[in-house]
């Protein structure tokens, strides 16, 4: 899968010590776990933040990114299954949304002014939701 790096840098660091990877304004860190509304069959819309990048970073179990390719309305759905561990730096601007199994922890870093009035939600069309399901396979 070729993915636009205009939509999503993925960065990791195997070393020792402290080391910066993505640096975007005034952040806020806050942790994302289980919610029954994520599950793939319940997933009806894609959010976007206008004004900053959002960064997560899964710390335990499992979860799947998706993104929506498209600038006023999502045109196609691609899905991450992330990593433990690896920075996910979803771009300003583009659309997603996310699974979590029922023992996840994912950490998010976010501009603390990223409220509803600059992170508008689209919704998708029955054809979008499915194939968001079919990528997130049986496996939720």
């Amino acid at each position: 899968m070729t993915m636009s790096d205009s939509l999503l840098e993925v960065q990791s660091y195997a070393g020792e010590g402290y080391q910066p990877l993505i640096d975007f304004g005034a952040w806020r860190v806050a942790v994302l776990r289980y919610h029954a509304e994520l599950l793939p069959e319940n997933i009806s819309e894609m959010q976007r933040h206008d004004e900053t990048d959002e960064v997560f970073v899964l710390l335990a179990g499992r979860c799947m990114l998706f993104l929506g390719e498209g600038a006023d309305q999502v045109t196609d759905v691609l899905a991450v299954d992330m990593e433990p561990l690896k920075l996910y730096n979803v771009k300003r601007g583009a659309w997603h949304s996310h699974t979590l199994s029922h023992d996840a922890t994912v950490l998010i870093v976010e501009n603390q002014d990223t409220v509803l009035e600059n992170s508008p939600k689209t919704v998708l069309s029955l054809d979008q939701r499915k194939k968001l399901r079919a990528l997130a396979g049986d496996s939720w």
